[in-house]
């Protein structure tokens, strides 16, 4: 660190990542104590991680998709529905995701939840929901978010923050408090319906038990259990 009290580069290297253990828990998952499909599993890690754990926007998720030549891109989205229909999330259809998508509808939804040792993976295609159901959640946001949905043209180049108050500004002036805002043509849900889902907890010694439901042709699951 230098006198003026800055970080430099140095400091960052010597700070070694692969020095930061932590030991997980011994109880584990076993299959006798799953659910009989996946989504039923996935609401009740869903509860704990929102209630008992109380951990921090439990629904947030990495979305992972890629593009047409197969080059990755990844982010945090926050789950708006599940049901045994799949796993729902909105966005610009303009956007990084959205465009990736429309050319390629296969997508990973991870599940973070670090503080309880547990994961949850999805793979599955997306597709997009039908505008009644976009237009009946669009009403639920807040008026704020809802002019933001046109204010900003997701994964864009912006010239500056000042440029996107700007926007956002000019609509809430269009729209004010308690008047409907419309809602954007180029925005919308999309619906991930799974293929396969892991759940993965953490166990002691990283023999960590990973158990994962996989369709079966008949609109069943099998369940397996990877190696850690």
């Amino acid at each position: 660190m230098r006198q003026d009290g800055r970080v430099t580069d140095r400091d960052s290297v010597s700070f070694d990542p692969a020095s930061m253990r932590k030991q997980y828990r011994a109880e584990g998952l076993g299959e006798s104590e799953l659910a009989a499909t996946p989504v039923e599993q996935f609401a009740r890690w869903f509860k704990q991680a929102a209630t008992e754990a109380g951990l921090f926007e439990p629904n947030a998720m990495v979305v992972s998709t890629a593009d047409a030549e197969g080059r990755p891109s990844s982010r945090t989205v926050l789950l708006k529905h599940f049901d045994a229909d799949g796993f729902v999330f909105y966005t610009n259809h303009g956007s990084r995701k959205g465009r990736d998508l429309a050319v390629n509808p296969h997508v990973s939804l991870l599940f973070p939840w670090h503080p309880m040792a547990r994961q949850v993976i999805v793979t599955g295609t997306a597709a997009r929901t039908g505008r009644d159901e976009t237009a009946a959640y669009f009403r639920t946001r807040p008026h704020g978010s809802r002019l933001g949905a046109w204010a900003s043209a997701q994964s864009s180049v912006v010239g500056s923050r000042a440029e996107l108050d700007a926007a956002w500004a000019e609509l809430a002036a269009r729209y004010p408090e308690g008047e409907p805002v419309p809602v954007p043509p180029h925005w919308g849900g999309f619906r991930v319906v799974p293929s396969a889902v892991e759940f993965w907890q953490g166990r002691e010694n990283r023999l960590h038990d990973r158990l994962r439901y996989v369709a079966r042709g008949d609109g069943g699951w099998r369940v397996e259990r990877l190696s850690p």
